[in-house]
């Protein structure tokens, strides 16, 4: 299975990572760091995104956000599902209005009108009206909105657990399968 990971520019990059951590070995990955991710990384970290990627993730294909015409934004070329976690709000709104002027966005693109399983999760709080808008209009599309967040039920005592049980919800969007969390009984 041929499974896109777009990591934008928003709060928790590291998320993504995390996402990513758990994909590499179970499917074919493709990922794309966008320029926006990359700075909200260091901001956050004081580390370098593209640096940790490829010391880390040796079976993960990693595409250039500028580069449209790798084989990614063609619908022909076969991925079965998107995801983009996080997914920052100017991201969300370029979905929304079909501009794919970068490989992320037109990957988004290709996935709506190929009518595949496109997940976004919305890394922003709080939504704005026209935030909730752009996300009713995606859902009813057939995008799944599943923005980071964590369950009591889960019983999380640190940030790790926490960060396991988001990460494990869109594994189970994905249809992948895990054991970040403790599901519900």
């Amino acid at each position: 299975m041929k499974i896109l990971l777009g990591i934008s520019g928003s709060s928790s990059v590291s998320l993504g990572l995390k996402l990513l951590q758990n994909l590499e070995n179970k499917c074919e990955a493709y990922c794309i760091l966008t320029q926006g991710a990359k700075l909200s990384f260091s901001a956050e970290t004081k580390q370098n995104l593209e640096k940790i990627c490829k010391e880390n993730f040796k079976n993960t294909h990693f595409l250039a956000d500028s580069d449209l015409s790798a084989g990614v934004a063609s619908g022909s070329f076969g991925i079965e599902k998107t995801i983009i976690a996080p997914c920052s709000i100017s991201t969300l709104a370029k979905i929304h209005t079909g501009l794919a002027d970068t490989l992320l966005t037109r990957c988004a693109a290709v996935a709506l009108k190929e009518k595949k399983k496109m997940i976004l999760g919305i890394r922003e709080m709080p939504f704005s009206t026209l935030n909730l808008e752009q996300m009713t209009k995606l859902s009813q599309m057939g995008v799944i909105i599943a923005p980071p967040v964590i369950a009591s039920y889960s019983k999380a005592k640190n940030l790790e657990e926490m960060e396991n049980f988001i990460v494990g919800k869109w594994l189970d969007l994905l249809e992948i399968s895990h054991n970040l969390y403790q599901r519900w009984k």
